[in-house]
């Protein structure tokens, strides 16, 4: 058995789900257990009605409501054509009706608490699944669809739910691994209930957790992350477009990576893959043919390679002077304290001689907690500020890399901070946002100019920047070839 799992771009229209079809018929044999993401936007949508409806604001709540069921409505019909109306009336409808009944007590005063949010917000999951369902047996495979709340037994902290695994694992061995011998299961990811029948959500990402979870559960031989890039790349394309696909890394580089910001892993997925041994494998649902990445035990291991760079916005810089050496510790470990306390995440410290740095998620409540430090300390702020991090087993250990980084950061960039991971896998900068870009292209350019083959692998873009790079080096040129022109061609 395998685990298939396929995010909200890729099943965002009739034409994406019907793409996923022929993918999922293709390993039919290999007895799938699909694992799905609400369409589209749905759950941004979602969480939009229920914050309109709590505001009184009932005709922008009904409008989202109305624009999401038109939605559903529509792309269901393309798939299912004569069929879909009984299927359209039967099961999705009564969704719905209960959307609009959970909308109208919030518009009448109910409080929008964490709870009623989950609840809102698993009618995206629930929705897309039964479509998906529809939608594989309308292209003739046997189909299951199984109802995740009943099968996925997590705590009662709403909006951020933790599996309870052995429960859990123990109501999956009995239901999908049943199914899956003869047919298609398909289930909603991201949904889960307490023990009492509570529904809840496992936080953004949680379909990726949803996955490898089945996939622990059912005991698969490997977990599939469908999405919409090539595998783990070697920097965001977003940010910088042309870099490597990773041919395989380990569990934990992973995990380093994916908590570091690299978007294409919930940084929580890979705990019940470890525990089992299960490899997991990210695809391109628009690629299929491509091999992806793969995460597990067998990849290849060369410590002191950097792996990957990885960043992360909306970031605060926190400069604390301390006239004392004496005070430090007690200054740095209270603000650490306090921003915890108040939820305040500290992605980076960096201890000085004259003082110590924070690195935080920007928040409103930030001026107000500095306000509460000691008065005989000096503070400078820098907001506006990105982490930007090279990833990798052993890169720590090799004091050349960090040299290297700060050599290319420092040609455009005015670094923040510098800080070593707990780690000896990551490297971790901070910049001004506005030079973000830049940086990611410095490091890329420093750290990837000449790729290990048995590592990475060139995707299309970073093969035409490889070829315009040798042009400009000057180490081969075609007769026939303008090398003007294929450098204005340079991303």
């Amino acid at each position: 058995m395998i685990v298939m799992k396929f995010g909200g771009s890729s099943i965002a229209s009739a034409a994406a789900i019907e793409w996923i079809a022929g993918i999922v018929q293709s390993h039919i044999g290999e007895q799938p257990v699909v694992v799905v993401s609400a369409m589209g936007k749905t759950t941004d949508r979602l969480l939009e009605a229920s914050q309109y409806a709590a505001q009184g604001s009932a005709y922008s709540a009904w409008r989202r409501l109305e624009d999401l069921r038109l939605y559903h409505a529509q792309e269901t019909q393309r798939l299912l054509g004569a069929d879909a109306r009984g299927f359209l009336e039967g099961r999705i409808a009564p969704m719905f009706r209960e959307l609009h009944t959970i909308l109208i007590e919030l518009e009448e005063g109910k409080k929008l608490t964490p709870q009623v949010q989950d609840e809102v917000l698993s009618y995206g999951e629930r929705l897309s699944s039964e479509i998906v369902a529809a939608a594989f047996e309308h292209a003739g495979m046997k189909v299951e669809h199984l109802d995740s709340t009943k099968l996925i037994v997590t705590d009662d902290r709403f909006t951020c739910a933790t599996p309870l695994y052995w429960e859990t694992y123990a109501k999956l061995r009995r239901t999908p691994a049943l199914f899956a011998g003869d047919r298609v299961v398909v289930m909603g990811g991201f949904i889960g209930a307490t023990q009492e029948g509570k529904v809840t959500t496992l936080g953004r990402g949680g379909s990726d957790l949803s996955a490898s979870l089945v996939g622990a559960g059912i005991s698969a031989r490997e977990i599939q992350i469908w999405t919409d890039v090539d595998g783990m790349l070697t920097c965001d394309p977003r940010v910088l477009h042309g870099g490597y696909r990773l041919r395989s890394v380990r569990y934990d580089e992973a995990d380093e990576m994916a908590r570091l910001g690299a978007k294409v892993l919930c940084p929580k997925t890979v705990a019940p893959a470890i525990r089992q041994n299960i490899p997991i494998v990210i695809r391109n649902s628009r690629h299929p043919e491509m091999e992806g990445t793969r995460i597990g035990p067998d990849a290849v291991s060369k410590p002191g390679t950097v792996k990957a760079i990885t960043c992360r916005t909306g970031m605060t810089v926190v400069h604390l002077f301390v006239p004392g050496a004496g005070m430090l510790p007690a200054i740095s470990d209270g603000l650490n304290d306090l921003f915890e306390r108040n939820q305040v995440r500290v992605e980076m410290v960096q201890a000085q001689q004259d003082g110590v740095s924070f690195a935080v998620e920007s928040s409103p409540r930030l001026p107000e907690l500095l306000r509460g430090v000691d008065a005989s300390v000096r503070i400078v702020v820098d907001e506006a500020s990105a982490i930007v991090s090279l990833a990798g087993n052993g890169i720590t250990a090799e004091e050349s890399i960090e040299k290297r980084a700060l050599s290319a950061l420092l040609k455009d960039t005015g670094i923040r901070m510098v800080s070593q991971g707990g780690s000896q896998k990551s490297l971790s900068f901070a910049v001004p946002e506005s030079k973000l870009a830049i940086s990611v292209e410095n490091l890329h350019r420093e750290f990837f100019r000449a790729a290990d083959p048995e590592i990475f692998a060139p995707t299309p873009e970073s093969g035409r920047r490889l070829f315009v790079a040798k042009i400009a080096e000057g180490r081969f040129l075609h007769p026939n070839l303008d090398l003007g022109s294929a450098r204005a061609d340079m991303p």
